[in-house]
């Protein structure tokens, strides 16, 4: 929005127009990605408010979360960007995990499948290598821990299930989740991630432990070995 050819303040636009009233008005799901990347910005540059800057920085990224995910160095390469807002998005993308930690961690059995996989997928999704997890839960399928157990490739010599075992035993847990990640963001679970998840459940079958699923993290999606009768 322009007046007399110099870029209008975002303060001067009408209220309903501004991302932050308009968050607090509507909800913040109501925002487009500028709208809320220019309230975590807050100023823009010279000729530019925050929204014209935040529209500018997804085009130059490909979109939020690549923005998102960026490395230091790309990101504080670009416009008004530097260290103190990749210090600042780092602390907002880490409080989101610790939320949804807390979220799992609160003495509630986990009942709600589409919460752990939000969990899980915030935790494994951008990991450039794949990484092996498990979600330890007690015998009323309460969170015990969450622990990142093997990384490198996920195949059958790699994942250890005496490892899986011995910290099953050692977290005196009851059942668990497994969960790894497909870097390539394909989720589709494969021929040797069924074999993975039989071992692991024989396994720990032999201490009493059960396997309750095990979910194959991608990009934007996440599908569960359970729901397709693998487990």
């Amino acid at each position: 929005m322009t007046q007399g050819g110099d870029t209008m303040a975002i303060t001067d636009w009408p209220a309903a127009e501004r991302p932050r009233e308009r968050l607090l008005g509507l909800g913040a799901g109501a925002l487009s990605d500028a709208e809320l990347l220019a309230i975590f910005l807050r100023t823009g540059v010279a000729g530019k408010t925050a929204v014209d800057l935040a529209r500018d920085l997804l085009a130059e990224f490909g979109g939020l979360r690549p923005l998102l995910t960026a490395d230091a160095r790309s990101f504080c390469r670009a416009r008004g960007l530097g260290p103190a807002k990749y210090a600042q998005l780092q602390a907002v993308l880490e409080m989101g995990r610790r939320h949804l930690h807390e979220t799992l961690a609160r003495g509630e059995p986990l009942t709600s499948p589409a919460t752990t996989r939000r969990y899980l997928a915030a935790r494994l999704r951008d990991h450039p290598h794949e990484v092996f997890a498990c979600l330890f839960l007690d015998n009323r399928h309460r969170l015990i821990a969450y622990e990142e157990l093997f990384r490198g490739t996920i195949d059958g010599a790699s994942v250890h299930p005496r490892e899986v075992v011995r910290r099953s035993l050692a977290l005196n847990a009851a059942a668990l989740i497994l969960a790894h990640n497909h870097p390539s963001g394909v989720a589709e679970p494969s021929t040797a991630d069924a074999g993975i998840t039989r071992r692991l459940r024989d396994a720990l079958a032999l201490v009493d432990v059960r396997v309750l699923d095990h979910v194959i993290v991608g990009d934007g999606e996440c599908v569960s070995l359970a729901e397709r009768g693998l487990v």
